[in-house]
Formats: structure tokens, C-alpha cells, sequence
């Protein structure tokens, strides 16, 4: 139920506010007042299109905030957008349009999509305007009422089946139609994969065969620079008397211990020039080896080469390292296992997609018994309805004839009116006057009432093209339409208005620049004089004023009819 309306900036609306309760609501005032700001203020809130027009001018932007108390369902939802509630059942909801056009919506404190907002929010209210008129021409909107009144209990199963099943036979059209792509891409990755284990690679092996390549080519060289270093390390068997770093070291090492004999702090320095010893004889040894290793080995290198070869002919294609190529070759392989699960995945989806066929036909035809049981009932029950609202002869029917399989069943539902006796029901859209609509419309909204407790339905000029004892009429069932549901509906016949609970009238005022519109609550008094001026079109009449209060007092006496 939403509690209070605030508008700022909003048309000919500078600052208005709302406060809001059960019932029926009334909203009266002149032409041109500001009523039509009020219902585009909540519309504003329920998600409709933002213009830049709507605000204020001379001012930067609109603002338009309502208050609703929501059940636990909206709470979850508003939870899940990031928002909260206040005191655990209030929602405040804020949209803001710039003078530039651009809009912002916020839920529970939390700024969100404007289509989030116009999901959450249209699920507790409804505006009934003239494109709700145009709405209900559509055979979209009279399935949703037809719906709405039958309740097919498959028809949320049936909605996810055929969600799975969209998306199943979506996936097996996409295998079936690539299925020589895939085979001419699994050729390929066999004889790739193929051709990589013929050659076995070892990770790094292409690095170590090129240091090994150098070592071979160039053993001559690397041999000579050896021996010099050996040769400088431990001397040589050729030239006794050659320095050497053993020979210099073992000197050094005899002249030091002499030193220590005759001043004990060298022998810490005596010590240390020993590990230098050892690690000079270490080195020296290492040397060696390394020098004897060095051999040229001609066969060794033209192996290596051949390898090399092949290794370069997979880092040509495949890679620039044997590591990338084994790495590619890895991905490869799950690559191609998927690609050979392909025929497997097509039977395993072929398989859901007939299940899910035999169950979506099973659950449609149910959907299809509980539409034609339901729609006799809902026709009877409007054409009740309409007979009250002058339309005695009128005739309501929903046809309900077989259809493609779709979202929402294997149906076509057509509303048919006839509205004189003898004429042939034709399309509701076609047949029917603006004003014969409007009363559909409000026969429709009374009948499913009851499949909607607790939500808000604010109706701009329900009685459009009426007046005397049809308006009188639709007053009586939008307060039906109250018991159960918060109605707010925008009036220019003093006969609806008389039902309501609560009025409010919109004045507009100037001062010869800016025109600005207030709301103001009316009391038992004042709704008197509101009424005389609707009937009338003006407030000094008397037996206006008479008229308006003995239809007052009608209105709370005969409330249903």
C-alpha cells in the first residue's frame, strides 16, 4: 500500500505531498490543475520513461518519493537490490529526472536500474490509464487476465521447462550446424597432436641441445682457454718453473706459519690462507676435469643438429619453445576431447529435448483445460459487472483457440465483445468505444480483485465518456475494488468521487509568471463543496452544495450495489 506521495519540481507541481491510506482515494480539481502531474509522479516511480520536460521550469531537477508498506516477498526483493526497509515493512522509493533528462531510481536507500525499480514496484501497483485501455486490446494482456483469473496450476512448471527446453534445442541447432567444422577441426588437432608425440619433446630440451651444440662446436677453443686456466692454477708439466697459484699459495702458506711461530696473532691469518689452499686445490682439480671432458665428438654434434631439426620444424607451427609447444599441445588434447564428446552431448541433449517436448505438451494441454473451465466463469462473472455499469446486453467472451507452443502455453486467448443483443462478439480493440473499454476495463479489474489483495490500482479517468447512473455505478465498484485493494483513481464526476474514502483536491494558483498546483485534503464539508463544483462548475450554488451532500450521503448508504 503505498502511505505517502511527495512531488518536487514536478510540471506545474513546485512541492506537494500526499498522505495516503486503505481504501478508496479520490483526486478532483479543475482541467489543467495538476492531476495529470500526480499520476505521472507515480509512474515516474513505477518505472515509466523519464523526459526532461517534466521538470519544473527553472529548476534543476524532479523528484518524486513514495512510501510503501510491502510484505515479506517485496522484502526479500528489495534485500536482494541492496536496499532495506525501515522499521521492517516501510519502503521508500525515490526516482529523480535532471533537466537534462538523465534519471536515477533508488530503493531502499540502494540507487538501482530503473527496470529493477519497475519490476519490484509493479508487482504491488498498477496504473490504469489510456494505455492500459490500448493494453487490453492485445492478446499479451488478455492471456495475463485470463490467467490471473484461472491460476493454471502448471503454468509456472510449464514456463521453466520451456525456458530448458529453448536453451537445450538453442545448443543441439549449434552442434548439429558445426558438425563438419568440428570434424575437419578434430582431423586437425589429431594430426598435430600426432605429429608432437612422434617427436616426444622433453620440456627445455630445445635450450639444452643448443648449449650443447656450442659446447661441440666449439670444444677446440673452450679446450685451450681450459688448459690456460689450469695451467695458472696448478702450473704446468712442461715448464717447472712457470708460476702458478698452488705453487704462490704453498709459499705463502709456508712463510705465514713461520710468521705465526713468532707472533701468535698471525696464526688466525695462517688458518685462513690454508682454506684458501684447499679451495685452489678444489679448483684446480675441477679444472682438470672439465678440461679432460672437452673432447670433439663430430657424431655427437651432427645428433644434435638432426634434433635440433626436428624440434625447430614443431617451434615453427606450434610454438616458439618446445614448452610452448607442449603447452598448446596439452590444450590441445582437452580441446579434442570435447570435441569428440560432441556426439555424445547431441544424444544426451536429443534425449531431454524429446522428454521435455512429451512434458511441455502435458503441462499446455493442462493449462488449456484450466483456460476454456476458467474463462466461461470470468466471462460470466464481468458481464454481471457490466450490467451494472449500463452495458446490460453486453456480451464478454474469452476465446480460446490452439496455438504454437510458447512461453506461456500452446493457446491464443482473444477477448470478444458484443455490446447489443444479436451482434456477433468480435476483437474487444475493434468493436469496442473508448467508453465501452473503460468499462471492460473496470469490470475486468473488480473480478480479479480478489487475486490481488493488498495491491495499489490508481486509475486516471476511469470514466471517461460516462456520467449520471454509470458514473454512479463505477463509483460503487471501485469501492468494491477497495475492500480488498488500495484504489486511487483521478475523476472529473462527482458521482465516483462520492465513494471515496479519502479526496483530495488539486488548485492551481499564479502570480502572473509561475503557475504552481497544490493538493489539499478535503473534509466532510469541503468534499461537499467539490462536488457541487464538479456537477455544477461552481461553489456558490446552494442547491448545488444540497445535491452534493444528499449525494453524499447516498454514496455511504448504498456503497454496493
Amino acid at each position: 500500500m503505498l502511505t505517502e506521495l511527495r512531488l518536487s519540481s514536478l510540471g506545474v507541481v513546485a512541492d506537494a505531498s500526499l498522505t495516503l491510506g486503505p481504501g478508496l482515494t479520490a483526486l478532483t480539481g479543475e482541467t489543467g490543475a495538476g492531476k495529470t502531474m500526480l499520476v505521472a509522479g507515480l509512474g515516474l516511480l513505477l518505472g515509466a520513461r523519464a523526459d526532461a520536460s517534466l521538470v519544473r521550469n527553472g529548476d534543476d531537477k524532479a523528484v518524486v518519493q513514495g512510501r510503501w508498506e510491502v510484505g515479506e516477498g517485496t522484502a526479500a526483493l528489495v534485500e536482494e537490490l541492496g536496499g532495506s526497509l525501515d522499521d521492517g515493512i516501510e519502503l521508500v522509493s525515490v526516482r529523480q529526472v535532471t533537466a537534462q533528462g538523465r534519471s536515477r531510481a533508488v530503493i531502499g536507500g540502494a540507487s538501482v536500474p530503473v527496470s529493477a525499480a519497475s519490476t519490484l514496484l509493479g508487482e504491488i501497483a498498477t496504473i490504469h490509464g489510456q494505455s492500459e485501455q490500448l493494453r487490453l486490446s492485445s492478446p499479451e494482456r488478455q492471456r495475463e487476465i485470463l490467467d490471473l483469473f484461472a491460476q493454471p496450476e502448471a503454468l509456472p512448471r510449464y514456463r521453466e521447462r520451456h525456458a530448458e527446453h529453448q536453451q537445450l534445442a538453442a545448443e543441439l541447432d549449434r552442434l548439429r550446424t558445426a558438425a563438419l567444422e568440428r570434424a575437419r577441426e578434430v582431423d586437425m588437432l589429431r594430426h598435430s597432436l600426432a605429429e608432437i608425440a612422434a617427436c616426444d619433446p622433453q620440456p627445455g630440451e630445445d635450450e639444452d641441445l643448443a648449449t650443447e651444440a656450442t659446447r661441440l662446436a666449439d670444444a677446440d677453443d673452450l679446450k685451450a682457454l681450459a688448459v690456460e686456466v689450469q695451467t695458472a692454477l696448478s702450473g704446468s708439466e712442461e715448464d717447472f718453473d712457470a708460476p702458478s697459484a698452488v705453487a704462490l699459495i704453498g709459499m705463502a702458506r709456508k712463510t705465514l706459519r713461520s710468521l705465526a711461530d713468532r707472533d701468535p696473532r698471525a696464526g688466525e691469518l695462517s688458518g685462513r690462507l690454508d682454506e684458501v689452499g684447499y679451495v685452489i686445490d678444489d679448483l684446480a682439480q675441477e679444472v682438470a676435469s672439465y678440461t679432460a671432458d672437452l673432447v670433439s665428438d663430430p657424431v655427437r654434434l651432427a645428433a644434435v643438429a638432426d634434433r635440433r631439426g626436428e624440434l625447430s620444424h614443431l617451434t615453427r607451427k606450434y610454438g616458439t619453445t618446445i614448452d610452448e609447444v607442449l603447452a598448446w599441445a596439452e590444450e590441445s588434447r582437452r580441446r579434442l576431447d570435447e570435441l569428440e564428446g560432441a556426439d555424445e552431448r547431441i544424444e544426451e541433449l536429443q534425449t531431454r529435448v524429446t522428454e521435455l517436448d512429451r512434458l511441455l505438451d502435458a503441462d499446455a494441454a493442462a493449462i488449456t483445460a484450466d483456460r476454456v473451465a476458467a474463462s466461461a466463469r470470468l466471462s460470466e462473472a464481468a458481464a454481471a459487472e457490466l450490467r451494472a455499469l449500463a452495458l446490460g446486453s453486453a456480451r464478454l467472451e474469452f476465446n480460446v483457440t490452439p496455438a504454437a507452443r510458447g512461453p506461456h502455453g500452446a493457446d491464443r486467448i482473444e477477448l470478444l465483445f458484443a455490446a447489443n443483443p444479436g451482434s456477433t462478439p468480435g476483437p474487444l480493440g475493434k468493436v469496442a468505444s473508448g467508453g465501452e473499454l473503460s468499462r471492460v476495463r473496470l469490470a475486468l479489474e473488480v473480478v480479479l480483485a480478489g487475486a490481488a489483495p493488498g495491491h495499489t490500482f490508481v486509475f486516471d479517468e476511469v470514466d471517461a465518456g460516462v456520467g449520471g447512473a454509470v458514473g454512479l455505478e463505477i463509483g460503487r465498484r471501485l469501492r468494491r475494488l477497495a475492500e480488498t485493494s488500495q484504489v486511487i483513481v483521478v475523476t472529473h464526476l462527482a458521482q465516483v468521487a462520492a465513494f471515496a474514502h479519502h479526496h483530495f483536491v488539486i488548485s492551481k494558483s499564479s502570480d502572473g509568471e509561475v503557475t504552481t498546483s497544490d493538493v489539499t485534503p478535503l473534509g466532510p464539508k469541503e468534499r461537499a463543496v467539490e462536488l457541487a463544483r464538479m456537477m455544477s462548475g461552481t461553489t456558490d450554488s446552494q442547491a448545488a452544495v444540497k445535491h452534493a451532500r444528499e449525494l453524499l450521503q447516498f454514496a455511504s448508504e448504498h456503497p454496493l450495489s
